[in-house]
C-alpha cells in the first residue's frame, strides 16, 4: 500500500492551495518602499541666474554690446585714416549647416568685401581667398571652388550652408555698404590688412579713425508648468503602505526636476552656436554607420570654442605620487550619452595612440566630476544617462551602430562654456527652481456638488522655467553616429 503524501504547502501563489487548505498570506510585505534616487542634475549647475521680478511681465531682456573689432558689428558711423569715406564695405553672411543664426550674429561667418562703391565691394567679396579664409578660420571645410562666385554659392547651399537668410536666397549684401572703418579692421587675421588699417594719428590729429559701435537685443522669456494626481480617501485607508502619500510627493518633486533639466538641455541643444558633423555629414539626415566623431573632430571643436574666447572650465590637475595618476590640461567638460561611450574609449589620436584617458588614471590628483568617465584631447567625458538623442534621424543604417527602424540614430555631444546661457527664476532665491505644491485631502476642504462625499483628494505641482541665451558661441554640439562594438 502506498505511503500517503505529507501535508505540504504546494505553491498558492501559483493557484494551487496546500493540501491543509487556503493561505491567508502568501507575502512578506516589506514596509521600506524601493525608492529611485533622483536622476542627477548635470545641466541646472552650469547657469547663470536671473531672477525675474513680479509686475515686469514675462521676458527679461538684455544689451549685448559687440566689440568694435568684429564683422558683426556692421554700422554706417565710421571715418577713416584720412578722414573720409570714400571707400566702404559690403558684407556677406554664411552659417554652417544645421546651424540657427544667434541673436547677437556671433556664430555667422562673415565675408567682408571693400572699395569705392557697392559694386566695387561685392566685386572684392566675391573672392575665392575671402571666401576660403572666412570658412577656414571659422574651423569648417571649404567646398570645391567652381567656376565662378554664383556656382560655388550653389555647392555651398547644396551641402547644407545658408546664405544671407535662412531661405538660401540668392546671396546679398547683408547691412548694405557701409564705410570702412566703423569697425577698424573686424575680424581679420591678416597682418598685411591690419597694418593698413591701424588708427595711426598725424602731428595734427584731426578728424579722423571715427568708429561705430552696434548692440543688439536677446531676450528670454518663462514659462508655467505643472500636473496633479487625484486619490480617494480608500487608498490612503487601506492600502498596505502606510507611507503612500510621502512616496507620492517626492516623486512628483523628483519627476518636476527631470522635467526642468530635459526642457534646459532641449534649449542648449537647440541653441548651441558652434555645430560640427562628424565624418562627411552636412545635416541630420546625411550622418550615415561610417560618420562616427574621432579626434579630429574634437580637436576642431575645441579650437573653435578656443577662437570664441569660451572660458575652460576646469584646473589643470598636477599630478600625484598616487597609482599611475597623469597629468590632463585645463579642458572644457563635454557631456554625451552612455551609447558614445564604446566610440570614445576606441578614440586614437594622430598618432594612432590611445585618446581615451579612463578616470581613474588621474582621478587621484583631482576632484572627479559626476559621471565623468576619462579625458579626450581638450575635454572631460560626462556621461548623461537621460542625454537626448534624434531616433532615427540619419541615413540608412548597416547594424554597425544605434539604430531606431533602419535608419541611424544621431547623437550629440554638448559643450557649455561659462556664460553662455541663463535660468530664469519667478520669486526664487535666484540659484534654484521652486516648485508651488498644492495638497487638498479627501474630507470637508474638497466636498462640493461634485463631489458631495469628499471622497476625493487631489495633489498638484507647478513652477516657472525661463531660458535665456547669452553667448551662444560659447556651446559647441557635434553631432555622431554611435558604435555598438569597437
Amino acid at each position: 500500500m502506498a505511503e500517503a503524501n505529507p501535508m505540504g504547502y504546494k505553491d498558492p501563489v501559483g493557484g494551487t492551495d496546500s493540501t491543509i487548505g487556503s493561505q491567508i498570506r502568501s507575502d512578506h510585505f516589506i514596509k521600506q518602499a524601493l525608492i529611485e534616487a533622483r536622476k542627477s542634475q548635470y545641466f541646472m549647475q552650469l547657469a547663470d541666474t536671473t531672477n525675474l521680478p513680479k509686475h515686469m511681465g514675462k521676458k527679461i531682456k538684455k544689451y549685448h554690446y559687440l566689440p568694435i573689432l568684429d564683422d558683426a558689428n556692421i554700422n554706417d558711423q565710421g571715418i577713416d585714416a584720412a578722414g573720409a569715406t570714400a571707400n566702404g564695405t559690403v558684407t556677406y553672411k554664411l552659417l554652417p549647416p544645421g546651424v540657427s543664426e544667434a541673436t547677437n550674429g556671433m556664430n555667422v561667418i562673415f565675408i567682408v568685401g571693400e572699395g569705392a562703391n557697392l559694386a566695387a565691394a561685392e566685386t572684392d567679396a566675391e573672392s575665392q581667398a575671402k571666401l576660403e579664409s572666412a570658412v577656414q578660420n571659422a574651423g569648417y571645410d571649404v567646398v570645391t571652388w567652381n567656376t565662378n562666385w554664383d556656382t560655388t554659392i550653389d555647392d555651398y547651399q547644396a551641402a547644407g550652408w545658408q546664405v544671407t537668410d535662412a531661405s538660401n536666397a540668392e546671396l546679398g549684401a547683408y547691412g548694405g555698404f557701409v564705410p570702412e572703418s566703423g569697425n577698424l579692421y573686424g575680424s581679420s587675421k591678416d597682418p598685411g590688412y591690419i597694418t593698413s588699417k591701424l588708427p595711426a594719428l598725424t602731428e595734427n590729429g584731426g578728424r579722423v579713425n571715427r568708429v561705430g559701435f552696434k548692440r543688439v537685443e536677446i531676450e528670454g522669456s518663462i514659462e508655467k508648468f505643472g500636473f496633479f494626481d487625484e486619490y480617494t480617501q480608500e487608498s490612503l485607508d487601506f492600502d498596505s503602505d502606510a507611507d503612500l502619500a510621502m512616496h507620492i510627493n517626492r516623486e512628483m518633486i523628483n519627476a518636476a526636476h527631470e522635467i526642468t533639466e530635459d526642457a534646459l538641455q532641449i534649449d542648449l541643444l537647440n541653441g548651441a552656436g558652434v555645430l560640427r558633423y562628424a565624418g562627411t555629414a552636412v545635416s541630420d539626415a546625411t550622418v550615415a554607420a561610417s560618420h562616427i566623431v574621432d579626434y579630429n573632430d574634437l580637436v576642431k571643436l575645441s579650437i573653435m570654442l578656443d577662437d570664441n574666447r569660451t572660458p575652460k572650465q576646469t584646473q589643470v590637475v598636477t599630478g600625484t605620487r598616487n597609482i599611475d595618476t597623469k597629468t590632463i590640461p585645463a579642458a572644457r567638460v563635454l557631456y554625451c550619452g552612455s551609447e558614445l561611450q564604446v566610440t570614445l574609449m576606441d578614440m586614437v589620436d594622430y598618432n594612432a595612440a590611445p585618446a581615451f584617458i579612463p578616470v581613474q588614471q588621474y582621478a587621484a590628483g583631482t576632484t572627479v566630476l559626476n559621471g565623468e568617465i576619462g579625458t579626450v584631447g581638450y575635454f572631460r567625458i560626462v556621461i548623461v544617462p537621460e542625454m537626448m538623442k534624434w531616433e532615427g534621424a540619419g541615413a540608412a543604417g548597416d547594424n554597425s551602430t544605434y539604430e531606431t527602424d533602419g535608419n541611424v540614430d544621431v547623437f550629440p555631444m554638448l559643450v557649455v562654456g561659462s556664460g553662455a546661457f541663463s535660468t530664469i527664476g519667478f520669486q526664487t532665491d535666484g540659484k534654484t527652481v521652486k516648485f508651488k505644491i498644492t495638497h487638498k485631502k479627501p474630507g470637508y476642504e474638497t466636498a462640493d456638488r461634485n463631489d458631495p462625499y469628499g471622497e476625493l483628494g487631489f495633489m498638484s505641482i507647478k513652477w516657472y522655467y525661463g531660458f535665456l541665451l547669452q553667448r551662444p558661441e560659447r556651446i559647441g554640439l557635434v553631432k555622431t553616429a554611435a558604435k555598438l562594438n569597437a
